[in-house]
């Protein structure tokens, strides 16, 4: 198991969600998990954004298990929205499901990035993840 530190240093202030600021890892390889989208194994996609998000982190989910890990070895999240609306959206999602994926509330770096569309118009919401092993 790598060792993954979360941290939040005081200089840097408290972040603004359910992120830390820095992750600090010694691990024997690493993960690059590519931007997974709100689509279905099946090719289906949800018509909300909750629904895309659920998915996209359940496609990251996927990807972990497929690898032997799990949301334990995240060391970074970067997220892509299409709609500034959605942010609330996202901050709700990650307020209730992260803890549930987290254990003891520290959660790894997220860059939070607001984009003018994904690769198919219907898609809300883009995360790729980095994992250490």
């Amino acid at each position: 198991m790598p060792d993954i530190k979360l941290i939040n240093p005081a200089s840097l202030g408290k972040p603004l969600g359910q992120y830390s600021h820095v992750t600090r890892v010694k691990a024997s390889e690493f993960l690059f998990i590519a931007g997974q989208v709100g689509v279905a194994k099946d090719g289906t996609t949800p018509a909300d954004f909750d629904g895309q998000c659920a998915q996209a982190f359940a496609n990251i989910g996927a990807a972990l298990a497929s690898q032997g890990a799990s949301f334990a070895n995240i060391v970074e999240f970067t997220t892509y929205l299409v709609h500034s609306q959605d942010i609330p959206k996202f901050f709700a999602y990650r307020s209730r499901e992260f803890p549930k994926l987290f254990a003891g509330g520290a959660y790894p770096p997220n860059t939070l990035l607001m984009i003018d569309r994904l690769v198919q118009e219907q898609f809300l919401i883009e995360v790729s993840a980095v994992a250490a092993l």
